[in-house]
């Protein structure tokens, strides 16, 4: 314990950020307990892993205010993304942005190009900067671009705008599921992670429900001869208070403390949980020896240099492919880019094949006259969706919420990889099945039952995302995930969009062999029910 006390004192004497205040080859009591148990150096008196010290502040106000919070944020996302599938059978007139199947493939996937670089370079910057503050840049960023879009007259610039938007989207929503977990004592993580991920699901209805109020009146908005801005584009103007809203609020949330100490900086982190601690409690006194002692973290500490922002990028980047990381890394990816192209390469695409079975019959893949007319053209017909295309588009948007109830219960029971692998090869035997229906209320329950299969692999994916990186490449690591799986989504809307209309069987049957792929890929990985957090 003397020595403990000595330690201490060095520590108090020493905060000033330099990166060799504590020395842990200095402290043989240190050293004997961390060799006997890695992960929980109990037998040291006075000296707590972090997943301790997290554990002391309670679950309570503050936790329920973040999952909020933080839920609000990835709905943004999800709103960004999917209002544009929304948008496109309105968007396609003559004499509005005239869009052949080719563009709208592009449009659907531009903003995945920018989710790509901005998943990338933010989740880099969060793990040199914070979290806080590119979680509020990056939702700004996206609410900024998405704006500037619906005041856009033509294609090119709308789809320069939503490229900005994308941009702003592809940091958020890796730093959000970051700056959470964070937070979550091990107990209770994979059931909060999968809770945040249920938001994703609730900026979808939101999405399909704003679309279903606005997009069909026409008379709304405004028109000249050389300006318009009629119904969709105020959908999308809609779609954009999320983004806003969420980045204002972040204003007042603290820095992640996990961030903190791996900064260096234990007193602020201490400040954090303290924090933490009386909104959760509020009159119950600060027992713990976080109020004393700053060893407590002091195995959650690594050392630290100041170093120039690409450096950094690369540094953190070729981190996440050193020996202990490599195999999961990999696995990840393969997991994202599968995963991404099934589901955004089809998904995607739902509104505008239910408004073309709705106006022309037909299936999926043979939509009535669809073929003889629309092959090299673009539709003309300006008559917007009727209320059965977005009836159909929130009903899609709905099935999910069985799925997400699932996952929140069952999620440490039945464990993410097996969850992962499992809706998978469900998922892409959907799809395999979607090429068979023959009517629209066929087609409307096939996309419903893909749309809840594969939500149990998309937030089985987002807690083993969140859990197996160590805190010092875990936004980059996300990040680098994301920047593959906006590669797959980006092909899987191109190839959607190219081959829509020439030979649809193509596309589907890819999409499920892919899905089945990553599913069984996703068995290599380790499972990480009730670890603690590096």
């Amino acid at each position: 314990m003397a020595s403990l006390n000595n330690e201490n004192e060095r520590l108090l004497q020493n905060d000033d950020g330099d990166e060799n205040f504590y020395d842990e080859s200095s402290s043989p009591t240190f050293n004997q307990d961390y060799q006997q148990s890695p992960s929980r150096p109990r037998h040291v008196e006075g000296l707590y892993t972090y997943e301790e010290g997290i554990s002391q502040t309670g679950y309570g106000k503050f936790h329920v205010f973040l999952v909020l919070l933080c839920g609000w944020a990835v709905s943004s996302d999800a709103v960004e993304v999917l209002s544009v599938s929304f948008l496109i059978p309105s968007a396609s007139c003559s004499n509005d942005l005239n869009l052949s199947s080719s563009d709208k493939g592009w449009l659907n996937a531009i903003v995945f190009v920018g989710m790509m670089v901005g998943g990338y370079f933010w989740g880099s910057l969060a793990d040199s900067v914070g979290r806080r503050s590119v979680l509020m840049w990056s939702l700004s960023l996206n609410g900024i671009g998405a704006l500037l879009s619906s005041t856009s007259q033509v294609f090119w610039l709308f789809l320069l705008f939503r490229l900005i938007s994308g941009i702003g989207v592809g940091g958020s929503i890796p730093v959000i599921f970051t700056y959470f977990v964070e937070f979550q004592p091990k107990n209770k993580r994979g059931g909060m992670i999968s809770l945040l991920a249920t938001f994703w699901m609730g900026g979808n209805i939101l999405a399909a429900g704003l679309a279903w109020l606005i997009v069909p009146h026409e008379n709304f908005g405004y028109s000249s001869p050389s300006f318009l801005y009629n119904s969709w584009r105020i959908f999308v103007a809609f779609c954009t208070i999320p983004s806003f809203t969420s980045a204002a609020i972040f204003f007042i949330m603290p820095e992640s403390p996990k961030f903190l100490l791996q900064k260096g900086k234990e007193i602020d982190a201490i400040h954090v949980l303290k924090r933490i601690h009386h909104q959760n409690k509020h009159r119950n006194q600060f027992t713990t020896p976080l109020t004393e002692q700053l060893t407590v973290f002091i195995v959650d500490r690594h050392h630290f240099t100041e170093q120039l922002p690409l450096f950094i990028l690369l540094s953190t980047t070729l981190r996440l492919f050193h020996k202990d990381l490599r195999r999961q890394t990999i696995i990840l990816i393969i997991i994202n880019f599968t995963l991404s192209f099934g589901y955004y390469g089809l998904f995607m695409w739902f509104p505008e094949l239910f408004n073309r079975i709705d106006k022309y019959g037909g299936t999926p893949c043979d939509p009535g006259l669809i073929n003889s007319t629309l092959n090299t053209t673009t539709d003309n017909s300006c008559h917007p969706p009727t209320n059965w295309v977005f009836f159909a588009g929130f009903m899609t948007a709905l099935s999910n919420l069985p799925a997400n109830i699932f996952t929140i219960f069952c999620m440490d029971r039945l464990g993410r990889k097996y969850l992962l692998a499992s809706s998978m090869v469900l998922s892409g035997i959907c799809v395999f099945f979607i090429w068979f229906v023959r009517t629209k209320v066929e087609n409307l329950i096939m996309s419903c039952l893909f749309g809840l299969v594969s939500t149990v692999g998309w937030n089985s994916l987002d807690v083993l995302s969140a859990e197996l990186f160590p805190t010092e490449v875990r936004s980059t690591g996300f990040g680098v995930q994301q920047a593959f799986a906006r590669v797959g989504a980006i092909l899987g809307n191109v190839i959607f969009g190219e081959l829509l209309d020439v030979h649809c069987a193509i596309p589907m049957l890819l999409v499920a062999a892919l899905l089945a792929f990553g599913g069984l890929s996703s068995l290599k990985l380790p499972n990480t029910a009730e670890i603690d957090i590096h």
